[in-house]
C-alpha cells in the first residue's frame, strides 16, 4: 500500500544498470497479472541497448528519459503467440479482431501496472509514456513487432536521480459512482476541480500558456482536437498494418 500511495513519475535517472535478476523479478510480477481467460495475450519488450533506445526516442517525442533510463519496457497486446500455438495444435482460431485486441490491451495494461509496482517496491522509479499509441508505427518498426502484436504502453525504469513531489489527484468522489453512474451537474464539476484549479503551479500553467483556466490548457494546448484526430487516424492505420482491422 505504501508503494501505491507514494507513487510519483520519475523522469530523471541514475546511469546505474538494472541487474538481470531485478529485471526478471519485475517481469515475473507482470506475468502474474490478472488476464482474460488465462490466455496471457501479452508480451514485453525490454530495451537496454543505447542504439535501440535512441531509435525509440522519436516515437516518444524525444523525451530524454527514453535514452537516459537504463531500461525501457514496451508492453504489447500479443495475439501472434496464441495464433501460432493454435496453428501447431490444429485449433481453429479467430483472434485477429477488435474484441480480442481490446481484452489483450486491458491485459497488457494490468501487466504493466504489476511491473511498475514491483519496480517501485525494489527501489526503482518508473514513468508511464502515453506516447506509445501516438506513434505506434515507429515502435512497431524499431521493435520488429510482427502482425498480431500491438504496442499498448511503455514505462521507463531506473534508479531515481531525484524525487519529485506527489502529483495532485482529483478527489475520490470524482471517480466513484455507487451502484449506477450518476452524471455530473455544473456545481459538482466545479467542486471536484476546485482544488486543482486553485493550485499555484496550475495557475502558473495558465499564465504561461496565456489561457483563462486549466481546462483550456488541457483541451487547447496539451491535447488538442487536431492532434487527437491526427493520432487517431495514425493508430487506425497501424491496427490495419498489424492485422486487427481491415
Amino acid at each position: 500500500m505504501q508503494t501505491i500511495f507514494n507513487h510519483r513519475s520519475i523522469r530523471k535517472y541514475k546511469s546505474d544498470a538494472i541487474p538481470a535478476d531485478t529485471l526478471r523479478r519485475i517481469i515475473e510480477a507482470a506475468n502474474r497479472a490478472s488476464n482474460t481467460g488465462n490466455m496471457q495475450l501479452v508480451s514485453v519488450v525490454a530495451t537496454t541497448k543505447d542504439d535501440l533506445k535512441k531509435a525509440l526516442a522519436p516515437a516518444h517525442f524525444n523525451q530524454k528519459m527514453i535514452t537516459e533510463a537504463p531500461l525501457v519496457l514496451t508492453f504489447c497486446a500479443d495475439v501472434n503467440r496464441m495464433n501460432k500455438w493454435c496453428d501447431l495444435r490444429n485449433a481453429k482460431h479467430g483472434f485477429m479482431n477488435m474484441q480480442t485486441l481490446y481484452t489483450a490491451t486491458i491485459d497488457a495494461t494490468i501487466a504493466a501496472q504489476n511491473a511498475a509496482l514491483e519496480a517501485e517496491h525494489l527501489g526503482l522509479g518508473i514513468c508511464y509514456l502515453g506516447t506509445t499509441t501516438y506513434n505506434a508505427r515507429q515502435i512497431v518498426e524499431v521493435l520488429n513487432l510482427p502482425k498480431g502484436v500491438m504496442p499498448v504502453t511503455t514505462i521507463t525504469v531506473g534508479y531515481p536521480a531525484d524525487m519529485p513531489e506527489l502529483t495532485e489527484r482529483l478527489p475520490v468522489e470524482a471517480i466513484l459512482h455507487m451502484e449506477q453512474y450518476k452524471d455530473f451537474c455544473d456545481e459538482t464539476i466545479t467542486s471536484l476541480y476546485a482544488e486543482r484549479e486553485q493550485m499555484e503551479s496550475n495557475k502558473q500553467f495558465c499564465r504561461e500558456n496565456n489561457k483563462e483556466n486549466l481546462a483550456q490548457v488541457f483541451a487547447e494546448i496539451r491535447y488538442t482536437k487536431e492532434n487527437n484526430e491526427y493520432f487517431s487516424k495514425e493508430l487506425m492505420d497501424v491496427l490495419r498494418l498489424q492485422g486487427f482491422i481491415e
